[in-house]
C-alpha cells in the first residue's frame, strides 16, 4: 500500500508566517516520504494557491490532466477558433512558466511537463480531432510533451465503488470478471509510463 501523507493549508492570517509554515509542512512530508518510497506522488489542488506552487516548483515531472474539450483546452492557452493557431498562454501555463523559471534556478534538472488527454471518446469526432491539433500547436509553444492519454472506459468508474485501481486487477488475484476492456484500459497505462520516460524505469519490465 502507499504511504499518504496529506499537507494541509496554513490557517495563519499573516501571509509570511502562512507561507513558512506550509514551506516547512510541505518540505518535511516530502523528506519523510523520501525514506520510504522510491516514487512520490503529489495531487496538486486545482487552485493557484501557494502550496500548489510549491508541489510544482518542487516537481521532476508534472502531469496536467486536460480533458478532451476546448472547455478545458482554455486553461492551457487561446487559439484562433478558425485556424486553431495559439494566440496566448492562459493563467495556468503562465503559472507553469513561472514554477519552471524558479527551479531552474535552484536545480539542474527541468520541470518535465506532459499533457495527459483524458475521457478520450472512442469514436473518431471532429472536435477529438481539432483538440488534438490544438495541442500539439500550444506544446510547440509553450514547451510540454504529449501523452497519448486514457479512453472513457466504464471500468475506471465500476471499480471505484470498490476502492480499486485498474493497477489492484489481475487475470487471478481479483473476483472481478477480466475482459478486453481490462486489457486495453491496463495497455492505456502502460503507454503513460513508457512516455513519462522516469529515469527509475529505464529498461524495466513493467509488471501488469
Amino acid at each position: 500500500m502507499p504511504e499518504i501523507v496529506r499537507v494541509d493549508a496554513s490557517t495563519e492570517r499573516d501571509l509570511d508566517k502562512a507561507e513558512s509554515e506550509e514551506t516547512q509542512r510541505f518540505l518535511s512530508s516530502v523528506a519523510r516520504l523520501k525514506k520510504a518510497c522510491d516514487f512520490i506522488i503529489i495531487d496538486g489542488p486545482g487552485g493557484d494557491t501557494y502550496l500548489s506552487r510549491l508541489a510544482h516548483v518542487n516537481a521532476d515531472t508534472l502531469i496536467t490532466p486536460l480533458n478532451d474539450s476546448f472547455v478545458d483546452f482554455d486553461l492551457l492557452g487561446d487559439v484562433n477558433p478558425q485556424t486553431l493557431e495559439v494566440l496566448r498562454p492562459s493563467f495556468y501555463s503562465e503559472m507553469v512558466w513561472s514554477c519552471r523559471k524558479k527551479k531552474a534556478q535552484t536545480s539542474r534538472r527541468p520541470i518535465d511537463w506532459i499533457v495527459m488527454r483524458n475521457r478520450m471518446s472512442p469514436l473518431a469526432a471532429r472536435n477529438k480531432e481539432r483538440v488534438g491539433e490544438a495541442l500539439t500547436n500550444l506544446s510547440k509553444r509553450i514547451g510540454f510533451r504529449l501523452a497519448p492519454g486514457l479512453s472513457e472506459r466504464v471500468i475506471y468508474r465500476e471499480l471505484f465503488p470498490a476502492g480499486l485501481t485498474l493497477l489492484d486487477l489481475t487475470e487471478k488475484g481479483s473476483n472481478v470478471s477480466f475482459t478486453m476492456s481490462h486489457v486495453a484500459a491496463r495497455q492505456e497505462m502502460r503507454d503513460l509510463l513508457i512516455v513519462l520516460q522516469l529515469p527509475e524505469l529505464v529498461g524495466a519490465e513493467i509488471e501488469f
